[in-house]
């Protein structure tokens, strides 16, 4: 068979110094025999050292020394390619890490300021000094501390701070470093030393959303577009990867442009003979709200998947239980039943205090803009920084697309929504400055071209962020009426996704993204796949769940005082969610290991939520009453009624989600897109926010099961992916056609087809399976009349059992 640049199947490895080339190399025949075509792997550039997702680049002109280096990818390669099997790589062209000293551009900018020939490489504001927010008090206490020394590093002097920052010390300076007044010092370079306290409010460049150690980089610059991107073109030319994952494009300029160039310049180099010839494989990190559809002429093969994790999620859960749960939520928490107050809440307050220095540059862009028109004469700089608030407090996607002089014809439909959402929020009499805005926005209002760019790009740049922390980083973690629906990419306030509509967009998929990935795990999920498939099940049985929920809250009563009832009931969906398989209630070792997952998830989860602690200002008396619950309620010696009782609700709803978890992968591997399946989730994966899904994968044991077909799970992915194998192009280009079903189980079950050149196979999966699996009756008299249209009974195809996947052509195997 011939290897395509386009992957048949992805597997996803997250590189670190614990997990190099070297031991993905070992996995290759595992990985063949599962049935993958190409690794996916996380960044492989020059991190910090020690970084453990590889995202804080600080040389993307280097393989990273620490995974092995250009000679241990080399081998990796070569492994790969000796089993017709390819490579994937994840880059990182929005910014990179400057935290350290490591960055050799970033230090060359702080040594020679806006006269380094880096200086252009960043998204500074050079009006005053580059602020440098890393001191732990104001730099007069830091100073009196004598927490700021000067030393010699390599015949040069440096400003040392705290024993962890080494910063170069001007040109000009180096002669009398060693002798002269700190302060006077410090007072000469081209960075001003701050507080990290000061960075929300006064840093003057682009940083990734809340991120100090991560400066935006300007990949609109040609210069810097072929600086960042050299190595990947090198790598591609030599046939050392097939094609690239693009990391969080929506915080580039002209994620448009952007992409054009990038396949513009994949496109024109020639590979070697004996590799696939191209096109280059290009996927996108890229967050869709719902209905938001991706530009079709942007040049990339699709996204990277998160669209297609919300999608298949939602379509396991049960509309029915939306309002039931809610509601539960309500009388628990005393909080919103529905999803739009927190997020509103949310982005109100991350306006005015995480993203201040952000959104005041915005401000000042608009304002040179609205002056360089008489047709904004009377427009005040408190008129736009109200619009402008207001905007995004309801902004309904990550970003738009224009470049201040055109933007592309889906935006207006966002615009109009904008537009429809603020009103209630624009103050009288200015609802002209928003329009305004809008137009701007469009590419077609008044003032200067130049000035028009510049506005729209800081806007756009700055909605993206809003809704990443305001979003998936706030109300995620405040709203609790069920888990399995807060996760990257998901839209909280909708329970569920009919078949109808899951078919509509898998036509569309079969149309437009034949070859985009299809994720359901990722580097970046906060709860794992089958966390989400048994906490799905909660929206078929929401009564049962009330009762489970509120005796559970009794029984944690005595060790939850002074805890917030909504982070107990949060703890206790993640207990139930995450309680590991075979987790015995006399395991004390498996408890205790259960409960550290828990500790460090709930640490993340209320400093996220920022309602009773967070990241700047911990909490840790309230925080260690939470860790103090947690570990009572997984104490047998305390809590063996409510152990007892979690464990039998495990058990009793394990058939029902272990349904759900064999549907998700089912569709993963049958509709039409690249299946990518994230390290490790080919068993169990009831992970949940990292670190603990990146933790360790035991290869050895998926090996062995893999080779004894021992886990459901894992047999059926490697069946899917073995047909896909042998029927590469009926995945790769098939139709999608859906498949009418009747009778009273119409509504539990989906059912396609997919056809080419004469081959054709039919998928029949279960859906919403509680009453099917709770209920006495079997399966036969549960499913009844319900049928294909073609009059096969689902009692017959499926039976007891959530899957059947079947080759319609009398030829095939």
């Amino acid at each position: 068979m011939t290897l395509s640049t386009t992957p048949r199947a992805t597997y996803r490895f997250q590189f670190h110094k614990d997990f190099i080339f070297a031991d993905a190399e070992a996995l290759v025949p595992y990985l063949d025999d599962l049935g993958i075509s190409h690794l996916y792997a996380s960044p492989i550039t020059t991190a910090r050292s020690g970084s453990t997702h590889g995202y804080d680049v600080v040389d993307p002109t280097r393989i990273n020394p620490e995974l092995g280096g250009e000679a241990g990818f080399r081998s990796l390669v070569a492994a790969l390619r000796a089993r017709d099997m390819g490579v994937i790589i994840d880059i990182v062209p929005n910014h990179m890490g400057v935290a350290g000293g490591e960055n050799a551009w970033w230090n060359d900018v702080l040594a020679h300021g806006e006269t380094s020939k880096f200086s252009r490489y960043f998204d500074i504001d050079w009006r005053e000094k580059l602020v440098l927010p890393i001191l732990g008090d104001p730099l007069a206490e830091t100073l009196a501390s004598g927490a700021l020394k000067v030393e010699q590093v390599d015949g040069r002097y440096v400003l040392e701070a705290y024993g962890e920052h080494r910063l170069p010390i001007r040109d000009e300076d180096q002669a009398i470093a060693a002798t002269d007044d700190i302060a006077a010092l410090i007072d000469r370079q081209h960075y001003r030393l701050a507080s990290w306290r000061v960075a929300n409010d006064e840093l003057n460049w682009r940083r990734f959303f809340t991120i100090n150690d991560l400066a935006g980089l300007r990949a609109e610059d040609p210069v810097v577009f072929e600086a960042t991107h050299a190595l990947y073109f090198r790598l591609y030319a030599e046939g050392l990867i097939d094609g690239v994952r693009v990391d969080h494009v929506d915080g580039l300029t002209d994620p448009a442009g952007y992409c054009r160039q990038l396949r513009e310049r994949f496109d024109a180099i020639e590979r070697p003979a004996d590799v696939p010839a191209g096109p280059a494989y290009i996927v996108i990190e890229k967050i869709l709200a719902g209905g938001e559809p991706l530009a079709t002429d942007w040049g990339v093969d699709g996204t990277s998947g998160y669209d297609f994790m919300e999608q298949v999620t939602a379509l396991l859960h049960d509309p029915a239980g939306a309002e039931p749960l809610a509601e539960l939520w309500a009388d628990i928490s005393g909080r919103s039943a529905d999803f739009a107050p927190e997020e509103l809440r949310a982005r109100q307050e991350l306006l005015a205090w995480q993203f201040d220095a952000q959104h005041r540059r915005c401000v000042e862009a608009f304002v040179a803009l609205a002056r360089s028109t008489p047709d904004c004469d009377g427009m005040t700089p408190g008129m736009l920084h109200r619009a402008i608030e207001r905007l995004l407090w309801v902004f309904p996607v990550y970003r738009t697309y224009g470049t201040g002089k055109a933007a592309p014809a889906s935006d207006a439909k966002i615009r109009e929504t904008v537009r429809k959402r603020v009103a209630e929020f624009v103050p009288p009499g200015e609802g002209a400055v928003v329009d305004r805005i809008l137009s701007w926005l469009a590419g077609d209002g008044p003032g200067d071209a130049a000035l028009a760019a510049e506005a729209v790009r800081k806007f756009q740049q700055f909605s993206a962020p809003i809704a990443a922390k305001a979003v998936e980083d706030t109300a995620f973690y405040r709203y609790g009426r069920l888990l399995s629906r807060n996760d990257v990419g998901f839209d909280a306030a909708r329970m569920s996704l009919d078949i109808d509509a899951f078919h509509a967009a898998m036509i569309e998929r079969a149309r437009d993204w034949p070859s985009a990935m299809l994720a359901t795990a990722t580097h970046d999920h906060k709860r794992g796949e089958d966390v989400r498939a048994r906490l799905g099940v909660l929206s078929e049985v929401p009564d049962l769940w009330r009762a489970r929920a509120e005796h559970w809250l009794h029984l944690a009563a005595p060790y939850a005082e002074g805890v917030d009832p909504a982070d107990t009931y949060m703890l206790l969906q993640t207990l139930f969610g995450a309680w590991p398989t075979n987790l015995g209630v006399s395991d004390i070792e498996g408890l205790s290991n259960y409960a550290e997952r828990i500790v460090a998830w709930q640490e993340k989860a209320l400093r996220e939520a920022k309602l009773r602690s967070s990241w700047e200002a911990p909490d840790e008396a309230y925080e260690t009453r939470c860790h103090d619950l947690a570990k009572a309620l997984l104490d047998p010696d305390r809590s063996r009624e409510f152990l007892d009782d979690m464990a039998g609700f495990v058990d009793r709803i394990a058939p029902v989600a272990a349904a759900n978890g064999l549907a998700q992968v089912a569709l993963r591997y049958t509709v039409p897109g690249v299946p990518d399946l994230y390290q490790g989730t080919e068993t169990a994966d009831l992970s949940l926010v990292d670190p603990d899904n990146r933790r360790p994968v035991d290869y050895a044991t998926r090996e062995e099961m893999l080779a004894n077909a021992a886990d459901p799970k894992l047999v059926l992915i490697a069946t899917l992916l073995a047909l896909r194998r042998q029927h590469p192009m009926l995945f790769a280009a098939g139709t999608y056609e859906p498949m009418a079903v009747t009778g009273v189980r119409a509504d539990h079950v989906i059912a396609f087809s997919r056809a080419h050149d004469g081959v054709a196979v039919r998928c029949v999966v279960a859906l919403r399976s509680a009453g099917r699996c709770l209920d006495a009756n079997d399966a036969a008299e549960w499913w009844a009349d319900t049928a294909l249209s073609s009059g096969d009974r689902i009692a017959d195809l499926l039976g007891a059992s959530a899957v059947s996947v079947a080759m319609l052509d009398p030829a095939a195997t």
